[in-house]
């Protein structure tokens, strides 16, 4: 699998040289011209790298809010060494690339396939600053980078007991919060404190190397959206009655499933993967003749968008996914529901205050799911 690199030409006639780079990914990498009229200099000026590309993992692809693939972080690499952000085309194949290029809509184009670097040597500025800035093993270092951040390690939390005090009916220090918030949307207290402990195990200053921030994990943007104010993401009550405002708001976008037990199985895999890529997985299992409306049915689906056949489909408009996290969220959140079923609805003990959580020791249970 190679990288490119197409720097957008948009001059009929240029001659173009073959700068040595060397191998990517075990092949060579094919070429990169630039623009006469759109050199470093102005990009740098316009403080905007536009790269066209194509959805997949060792491309481009949208993660819980960060952007990953192999060719995206190697470009963020380029653009934060020349100082400016990058605007990401997302095209369906190579052939919707080639004609972007053609056109000089876009300055880079990646996309996996064998060949070689070229250059267009009539613009000597951004040429020479990809020539220095490349150097082989930065494939192997965004690589890395990028397996680092898909680790279990990725949140940053304090592991606390999925059960505080089963026999006094106390499931968290969060419990009241729970109750009064799940109540406007009609879902069982315990099954929001099973997800809240599959996102952060209670703890409330959790956060993900993507941003995401709580108890229940909520992102920037979303926060943004939910009016819970950036600075207050960390607070139990503030972060809980989000959530569940945005629990709320995939109750609607889902009304076309009847059942409930199905449709709440469909808002957590939403929650966690996101909606758009849960409504490509209904699309497919309908066209193969699956129940669109069916947990089961749709998950093999979610699976399958981390394959070509699948995530490339005319179908799919929003491409690849690791469906297999989301699968994993959904069944581990039942599981720990069915175990917290026989809580009592109970309030948590006098003296536990929501946002200073206590740790409950390393003891273990059959309700701690992993």
């Amino acid at each position: 699998m190679a990288v490119i690199l197409l720097v957008s030409c948009v001059e009929k006639k240029q001659e173009k040289v073959v700068t040595p780079w060397g191998q990517v990914l075990g092949e060579e990498t094919d070429s990169i011209g630039a623009s006469d009229d759109f050199d470093l200099r102005e990009i740098q000026h316009s403080g905007q790298l536009i790269l066209a590309t194509i959805n997949g993992p060792q491309t481009y692809y949208d993660y819980h809010g960060k952007l990953l693939g192999t060719q995206y972080l190697l470009v963020q690499r380029l653009a934060d060494k020349i100082g400016v952000g990058i605007r990401v085309e997302v095209c369906k194949d190579s052939t919707e690339l080639a004609a972007k290029f053609a056109e000089g809509e876009v300055d880079i184009v990646a996309w996996p396939t064998p060949g070689e670097i070229e250059a267009n040597p009539e613009k000597p500025l951004l040429a020479k600053e990809l020539k220095d800035w490349y150097k082989p093993e930065l494939i192997d270092e965004v690589k890395r980078e990028e397996t680092a951040l898909l680790t279990v390690r990725r949140v940053k939390r304090h592991v606390f007991s999925p059960m505080l005090d089963r026999r006094g009916g106390v499931i968290s220090h969060y419990d009241r919060l729970f109750m009064q918030y799940s109540q406007p949307i009609r879902w069982d207290w315990r099954l929001m404190a099973a997800q809240c402990y599959q996102e952060s195990t209670f703890d409330p200053n959790a956060v993900s190397f993507a941003g995401a921030k709580g108890l229940m994990q909520i992102m920037p943007g979303t926060a943004d959206v939910l009016g819970l104010p950036r600075d207050k993401m960390y607070d139990p009550e503030q972060n809980i009655a989000a959530a569940a405002k945005y629990l709320g708001q995939l109750e609607v976008k889902f009304g076309d499933i009847r059942d409930r037990v199905e449709r709440t199985n469909f808002i957590l895999a939403s929650y966690n993967g996101g909606i758009h890529h849960i409504r490509d997985a209904m699309a497919l299992a309908q066209r193969d003749g699956k129940n669109p409306h069916r947990w089961r049915d749709v998950s093999e689906y979610v699976l399958k968008l981390s394959t070509p056949k699948y995530y490339n489909d005319p179908i799919v408009k929003h491409g690849y996914m690791r469906g297999t996290e989301t699968v994993d969220y959904v069944s581990k959140i039942r599981q720990r529901h069915q175990g917290y079923m026989g809580v009592k609805v109970k309030t948590a003990p006098l003296g536990f205050h929501p946002s200073q959580p206590r740790k409950s020791g390393k003891r273990k249970n059959k309700y701690d799911i992993k």
